[in-house]
């Protein structure tokens, strides 16, 4: 049984769709959740939000894995924290009875590292779809992502120019890792900093109604 904390925002009636919203770094799963109501204001989707399992001494909040390079997590941790989130989302299929087709695995900056991870490991369901904002492909020995048995899982990658964090190329490279594999990206670049810009997340909702689980 997982023991990750979350928190969720149910649909309005019977749910069209699942959203999971993973946090970025020292954050925790209050952080997201409120972007639920923008992303889908109808309530046609459920939206849950999990808390990452790590604290660190001298940090706040809570942490997916140890960093100890932009874009190359800890293995040890990273593993953990993925074995947990699958783990999660597994039993959120299951007690929503909401499929991994009408899901969405979505995050900001480590949350969305944790999007990728999960929505492209081998050994995982493929979504529906990816939300990456300001995040990367994770490099980490004894994980490696795979495209080819989710063509139909569509990703929207969002990152600003002037992150100091994670640098833009990361986004980039992402881009050409799944355009590569076959996968369909909306790429969206700004002068934003390490942030969720206001511009990149309203052309989120309209590939998120249009391309994904709402199906119009």
């Amino acid at each position: 049984m997982s023991t990750l904390a979350f928190r969720e925002r149910p649909a309005a009636g019977e749910p069209e769709g699942l959203l999971v919203l993973h946090h970025g770094r020292g954050a925790d799963e209050n952080d997201l959740l409120g972007l639920g109501d923008v992303f889908d204001p109808q309530r046609r989707l459920h939206v849950v939000t999990p808390r990452a399992p790590l604290q660190l001494q001298g940090w706040p909040g809570y942490h997916w894995y140890v960093v100890p390079r932009v874009g190359y997590p800890d293995p040890g941790t990273f593993h953990a924290a993925y074995q947990a989130l699958a783990e999660f989302h597994d039993e959120l299929w299951e007690r929503t009875r909401i499929v991994p087709e009408k899901t969405v695995l979505g995050g900001f900056s480590m949350g969305s590292v944790m999007s990728y991870a999960l929505g492209l490991g081998a050994d995982r369901p493929a979504p529906a779809g990816i939300v990456a904002f300001s995040g990367f492909v994770p490099v980490v020995e004894g994980w490696n992502p795979v495209t080819a048995d989710r063509l139909d899982t569509r990703v929207f990658v969002a990152h600003g120019r002037n992150d100091p964090i994670m640098e833009i190329g990361f986004a980039r490279r992402a881009r050409e890792l799944l355009e590569a594999g076959g996968l369909a990206v909306e790429y969206h670049e700004s002068d934003a900093a390490h942030e969720i810009d206001p511009v990149h997340l309203a052309a989120a909702v309209p590939w998120l109604e249009r391309s994904l689980v709402l199906g119009s």
